[in-house]
């Protein structure tokens, strides 16, 4: 909906101008009712251009459990001064008649919506579930220290989150720091020891632990190159291939040999495959496509 003009509508009483006259009401009283955002700004200032509008954003998308007030500290200077307010952009949020939270200067749009969600009441999982994803995404792209950074937040939140410290101790594990990642899954607590993600990376570190004593695979590839019916050599290459992280080869290997022979040393290449799934994770390529394979493979 637009006016005549072209100007949008008002946004009613979700985001407005503040005055120092007007603090006690627009948002002391009013934060009884529900959470109040502060924005203090200036025209002067580009940090405040770049974060206003994202904040504005967030309120809007926050749906009502929140209010903000915007208050150009040039023209009401008083409760900026009385507040201690020194640099802007300066934000407070206001609950129950007293400031709770903030933060000064720009901060990333994702970073602003978690502020939101967390003072409008948004759960602990709400907050957890976009630094997982972003995690994800990061290892995606190669980046393992942003990675890191996100599960390191997503612990802020929940130190006893199970996807959260899998993950940390995964990108622990692929840099090649065992200990770290060990270190890190002691800070599951006992009742979550067995969680599918926990349990994932305790088995990918009983893989890794392998790495000294696995042969050397290409010797043990151009083995198998020369004699692929040689069934033992291809399950130690699978098992060196698995030791130094490469999953997806490993799966591969122990396929061809269930596909060659089933029940071949007592059915050891199924419980060493099915070791490598858990140690993957149930969600993920290895694993999915693995399966189908498997499947494929036993039932055909």
């Amino acid at each position: 909906m637009t006016f005549i003009d072209g100007s949008a509508p008002p946004t009613g009483d979700l985001v407005m101008e503040g005055s120092d006259q007007g603090f006690m009401a627009d948002v002391v009283e009013a934060s009884r009712a529900q959470p109040v955002i502060v924005d203090f700004w200036a025209p002067w200032c580009g940090p405040c251009r770049q974060l206003g509008p994202a904040l504005e954003k967030a309120v809007r998308e926050a749906g009502g459990k929140v209010k903000m007030v915007k208050i150009n500290i040039d023209e009401h200077p008083g409760v900026a001064g009385q507040l201690g307010v020194r640099s802007i952009p300066a934000v407070y949020a206001f609950d129950q008649g007293r400031p709770v939270d903030g933060f000064m200067g720009a901060i990333p749009e994702s970073q602003i919506k978690l502020f939101v969600e967390r003072l409008g009441g948004a759960s602990m999982e709400d907050e957890i579930e976009p630094l997982l994803e972003h995690a994800a995404e990061s290892l995606k792209l190669g980046d393992a220290g942003g990675a890191a950074q996100s599960y390191a937040a997503a612990l802020q939140i929940d130190p006893a989150h199970p996807k959260a410290i899998a993950g940390l101790a995964r990108v622990y594990l692929q840099a090649g720091d065992s200990e770290q990642a060990r270190a890190i899954l002691d800070m599951a607590p006992p009742e979550k020891a067995n969680d599918a993600d926990i349990a994932g990376v305790r088995a990918a570190l009983e893989l890794a632990a392998n790495a000294e004593s696995a042969g050397d695979t290409g010797d043990l590839a151009l083995k198998v190159a020369n004699n692929p019916n040689d069934l033992e050599a291809r399950f130690e290459l699978a098992e060196a291939l698995s030791a130094r992280g490469d999953l997806q080869q490993a799966s591969e290997h122990l396929l061809t040999i269930i596909a060659k022979d089933r029940a071949w040393n007592e059915e050891a290449a199924r419980k060493q495959l099915l070791k490598i799934f858990e140690a993957a994770g149930p969600m993920s390529d290895v694993a999915k496509q693995g399966r189908r394979k498997l499947s494929a493979i036993l039932f055909s």
